[in-house]
């Protein structure tokens, strides 16, 4: 991450209390999957429009699969979200290999998305965005997340647009 997203105060003691268990609970699956049903049941509007749920493909078993994640950038027709725990996440993996998906945000379900990893730049720049737009939030997940991922800091964001639409920012 860029140094302006680094708090030095943090780093010389290393995560607090709160963003290990924070860390803790992000690994913990069956509390990450408790919002798939009720995506599925169509009630996803209500955990409002912060929150994507991603039916993507397995890319062994080709079976559906679902993830909730936190939409950390939206334009018109473009939704972003940032993998946490980094390229070995399942579900980043399942759409690096079957870049198609449903989205269901809000009051919109299964809307058709085609995905694309977009690169370190890239990526670092989304988050630089969302830092400043929620400086409290991004200060907890980033030590949690690097927390979780061993003190690798990269968090890679998936960018979703129409399928067909020209790749990059905006009026997809």
């Amino acid at each position: 991450m860029t140094e302006a997203l680094t708090d030095p105060s943090q780093a010389a003691h290393g995560p607090g209390f709160a963003d290990r268990l924070t860390a803790r609970l992000l690994q913990t699956r069956w509390l990450m999957r408790m919002p798939i049903p009720l995506y599925r049941a169509g009630l996803g509007w209500l955990l409002g429009e912060r929150l994507v749920m991603i039916e993507h493909v397995g890319r062994v078993s080709g079976d559906p699969r679902y993830v909730v994640v936190e939409v950390v950038e939206r334009e018109r027709n473009v939704l972003r979200v940032a993998s946490g725990f980094g390229t070995r996440s399942q579900w980043y993996r399942n759409l690096r290999a079957h870049p198609m998906a449903h989205l269901s945000t809000g009051r919109a379900r299964r809307v058709r998305a085609a995905a694309r990893l977009l690169d370190r730049a890239e990526s670092e720049a989304v988050l630089d965005r969302y830092a400043v737009l929620h400086p409290d939030a991004w200060k907890h997940l980033s030590s949690a997340m690097e927390y979780a991922a061993g003190g690798d800091a990269y968090v890679p964001v998936v960018e979703f647009t129409p399928p067909g639409a020209p790749p990059g920012r905006g009026e997809a």
